[in-house]
């Protein structure tokens, strides 16, 4: 076995039924454990597994995989010290294909210990370069042929007398994706089930006296209804508001599904060990302070006794289902009930958002305060929420993502069944990221984040309030099919105020065709002007409005309506009068409406309507108009189908990762490859680049010269040196040199001021004209590769025009990095010139980002300038760092 793969690191997973187990590489200390899974297997098992019953069965496959020889790799799963299930494969250090095998204890089949650890070693194999699994089973041996079925790969058998051939392709295409997904998806589920539906409660440190938080969650466990059972832990009392207490965990008359853990700092790990000895499936910690080895013990405990855990420094959880009330939290009031799905870093951003949608009459289905996010996050919510059959609006408030390629897919899936709403929160520079290179500066963590919310179709608001806003238009309206508003309003100034809050939005505000301005001014009072806005004048009736807002509905030009009202006493109506008009004309076509009325004192309320819906009101036209534009937004991500990641010609994977491993062997720290390395890892890629040759003196680069001349005899010159970066600002280039001595004089030039520094020159020919773009990745530590695109050259990041998606781009992801900067006209053909070539930049994006994702110690790349002309694309210069960096899948199931 060798030290890459005894060195991957331990990672705990969920089965089936939601429990915990470890998997890890098998060491030489395991025999006595894997002798003994084999020797309790019944004669049966072990028939199937070795094709027949010998006494020296168990002895030699525990041997095995203590004493593996080149090409063998063995994993084993682990519940509490006992070893459950063993997964191993065999090529004999040759070639593409290995032979699997599988065990599992008797006594945990159909629990999904056999496909967790084929799923990990699937991992594993990619890594090493494997292709393919083959298996030879008993052909009566049905669950280890349903195994193989059920894994997402594809998988071809073959009878050969009593026994089936199996062929595994390791292609970790969607439909394996979508597989695992589905598994973890189940088990997640199940392994919240103690945290959120309890049938029974403990709080830890619940105090005799008023003031403690473990007291405060056990009254509002208690007020609030909890129908199971309800204990409190204190040695020091026998009752506490009326619940029983108990001295300790142990002590409890039945074992608890959720224990709330509300004890110092210093006393949370043994509190948690003794939790999970007593066999507590879930931990609710709000205990804050925990230095790191505190919380190192306590995460450790929770994994090698199999409890979920939220927290610790949290404000609690919460499940408003009638038939459990669970109010584990230590918040002012009661969340009503409803189905909003809340979870949150912040307690405070919490308690607003439970105040906000009880207000609004939403209310919440479930809550989860997740603090420092030990365990459960933001992903196992929205799976939570997505399976419960009661929430249809998710709101985050996430401060850090564990792992948020597993998120992105997580919410691509559940925004397409709910709305998916987030407090962008952390766009300051003080989220930045140290750069060195022009890729690395320009990408932010806020332009990260964006990246996700917007690949993911999550709604991403700036604030709390705004959050609420949308919140309410998604929750009481329909979406629209488009983006184009109509005001209606009985005050011209706030029409005015309206149509600026629309535009300012990204609204269009188009102008009523003229059947509309009749149909109008119809059923308008005298005086009404009909354009946008419509203004229906302070003399306009209840049923006026009624019949303008219903007729301006039915018009196909228009997708939504915003209805701006100011109190006036012109009218017989009141401004209530007009608003019950709104109630009675909304309901009738499938198409938002959002009001505002500049003297209400709540920034947004829902209204009721005459068919059992709500009409949401703003105080402000802002806000209005910025929940429109979140309602257009979704509606156009739900409308287009899901992309696709292209299939590339051309590539060599194999050879790229010989490049980049050859240079690291050479440069252990890693560091940015030479012009060579760096031409080569891109031509794996065909991504294409400007004609070029190295020179390192000066009779090579007349030569080069020479030989790179373009029909007008021009060359440029750069010179290189190992971390040069930014070749301009350190007067490195020389451009437009003709004939043999401008060539020698510049070769001198560079020769003479970087003496010391100059390890070669690069030379070009002239590059024809063309609009100069830049392409880059960085690699994030947390979110992975970010593809960054937009206006390139020397001003590339003082105009900071750049864009940016997470890879692996799919073909939508590629669309809109090439139209969302705003030199984006520049190439789809401005003031008559052509347009260039789109399908070329295309596909130097969609290679950029296999590069990225192939080759995870790539930690940057740099090309400035791209040049895009309608005859072709090319790389003018690119620049390349490499860091010797470990790959991890970062869709392989397991626990933060």
């Amino acid at each position: 076995m060798t030290d890459d793969v005894l060195s991957r690191p331990t990672v705990h997973a969920l089965l089936a039924d939601g429990t915990t187990v470890c998997v890890r590489p098998v060491v030489a200390g395991d025999h006595d454990q894997l002798r003994g899974l084999y020797e309790e297997m019944s004669p049966e098992n072990l028939r199937l597994r070795f094709f027949g019953v010998s006494r020296r069965s168990a002895e030699r496959a525990a041997d095995r995989a203590c004493r593996p020889h080149p090409g063998y790799r063995a994993l084993l799963a682990e519940a509490k010290g006992q070893v459950i299930g063993l997964a191993e494969y065999d090529n004999g250090g040759t070639g593409t294909a290995a032979d699997i095998s599988i065990a599992v204890a008797d006594g945990l089949h159909h629990r999904g210990v056999g496909t967790l650890l084929v799923e990990h070693l699937v991992s594993a194999a990619r890594a090493e370069g494997i292709t393919a699994f083959t298996a030879d089973a008993l052909s009566e041996n049905h669950e280890i042929l349903r195994l193989f079925a059920d894994l997402g790969l594809r998988t071809a058998r073959r009878f050969e007398g009593p026994e089936m051939r199996c062929t595994i392709e390791l292609v970790e295409d969607e439909h394996y994706l979508s597989a695992t997904d589905a598994r973890g998806r189940s088990a997640d589920v199940a392994s919240l089930v103690p945290l959120l539906r309890p049938d029974a409660v403990a709080v830890v440190g619940a105090g005799r006296t008023a003031g403690s938080v473990g007291r405060a969650i056990l009254h509002h466990l208690k007020a609030g209804g909890f129908t199971r059972r309800l204990f409190a832990v204190n040695p020091a009392a026998t009752s506490i508001l009326g619940v029983p207490s108990h001295p300790s965990v142990s002590a409890l008359p039945r074992t608890p599904d959720l224990v709330v853990v509300a004890v110092p700092a210093a006393a949370v790990p043994a509190t948690a060990e003794e939790c999970g000895k007593a066999g507590a499936r879930a931990l609710l910690v709000v205990t804050t302070g925990l230095d790191p080895a505190q919380a190192e013990a306590l995460t450790a405990t929770c994994r090698t006794y199999g409890m979920r855990l939220v927290g610790p420094n949290c404000l609690g959880v919460s499940n408003t289902d009638p038939e459990l009330n669970l109010d584990a939290t230590f918040a002012a009031g009661h969340p009503r009930p409803g189905t909003a799905g809340i979870a949150v870093q912040s307690g405070g951003v919490g308690i607003a958002l439970l105040d906000g949608l009880s207000r609004l009459g939403i209310g919440v289905s479930t809550f989860a305060s997740l603090g420092d996010k030990f365990d459960v996050s933001g992903n196992d919510m929205l799976q939570w929420w997505e399976s419960d059959g009661t929430t249809d609006l998710a709101l985050l408030h996430l401060e850090s993502f564990g792992n948020p390629r597993a998120f992105s897919r997580t919410a691509r899936r559940v925004t397409r069944r709910m709305p998916v709403l987030t407090v962008d929160a952390g766009r300051t520079d003080a989220g930045r990221r140290a750069a060195a290179s022009h890729s690395a500066a320009a990408a932010t963590r806020t332009m990260t984040r964006g990246a996700l919310f917007t690949q993911a179709g999550i709604t991403a608001t700036r604030s709390v309030g705004e959050l609420l806003e949308a919140a309410a238009l998604l929750h009481s309206q329909p979406l629209p099919a488009g983006s184009r508003v109509l005001i209606v309003t009985n005050a011209g100034g706030a029409g005015v105020l309206a149509a600026d809050a629309c535009a300012e939005a990204g609204l269009s505000l188009p102008t009523p065709t003229p059947e509309l301005v009749d149909d109008l001014l119809a059923v308008l009072p005298e005086g009404a002007a009909v354009g946008n806005p419509v203004d229906a004048t302070a003399a306009v009736s209840e049923e006026q409005l009624k019949d303008c807002v219903d007729r301006v509905m039915r018009h196909p030009g228009v997708d939504a309506v915003l209805v701006a009202l100011v109190p006036t006493a012109v009218a017989e109506a009141t401004g209530d009068d007009l608003v019950r008009a709104l109630t009675r004309a909304t309901g009738r076509r499938p198409k938002p409406v959002a009001v505002v009325r500049l003297e209400q004192a709540l920034p947004v309320q829902l209204l009721p309507t005459t068919d059992l819906r709500t009409l949401p009101a703003y105080a402000e036209p802002q806000a209005a108009a910025r929940a429109l534009a979140h309602a257009a937004h979704r509606s156009a991500w739900l409308a287009r189908p899901a992309g696709t990641i292209p299939d590339l010609d051309g590539v060599e994977t194999a050879r790229a990762h010989t490049v980049v491993e050859t240079y690291l062997d050479a440069n252990p720290d890693g560091g940015w490859l030479g012009p060579r390395e760096c031409a080569e890892l891109l031509g794996c890629y065909g991504i294409p680049q400007l004609a070029w040759a190295w020179a390192e003196t000066e009779d090579d680069a007349v030569l080069a010269a020479d030989r790179l001349r373009g029909a007008d005899g021009r060359v440029v010159m750069k010179g290189h040196w190992p971390g040069l970066l930014h070749k301009s600002e350190q007067h490195a280039v020389h451009l437009d040199l003709r004939g043999d001595s401008q060539v020698r004089a510049a070769f001198r030039d560079l020769e003479t001021r970087f003496a010391g520094l100059l390890t070669g020159v690069v030379v070009q020919p002239l590059a024809e004209r063309g609009t100069e773009l830049f392409a880059g990745v960085v690699q994030d530590q947390v979110f992975g590769p970010l593809v960054l695109f937009g206006l390139g050259g020397t001003a590339t990041e003082l105009l900071a025009d750049h864009t940016a998606r997470l890879a692996p781009l799919t073909d939508h992801d590629v669309h809109d990095l090439i139209t969302a900067p705003r030199c984006a006209p520049l190439l789809f053909g401005a003031h008559g010139s052509p347009p260039v070539d789109l399908e070329g930049l295309e596909q130097l994006l969609l290679r950029l980002s296999r590069m990225a994702s192939d080759l995870p110690q790539l930690a940057e790349a740099d090309f400035n300038p791209v040049l895009a002309a309608p005859g072709g694309v090319s790389v003018l210069d690119a620049r390349v760092r490499l860091l010797p960096t470990r790959p991890q899948d970062p869709y392989l199931r397991r626990l933060r």
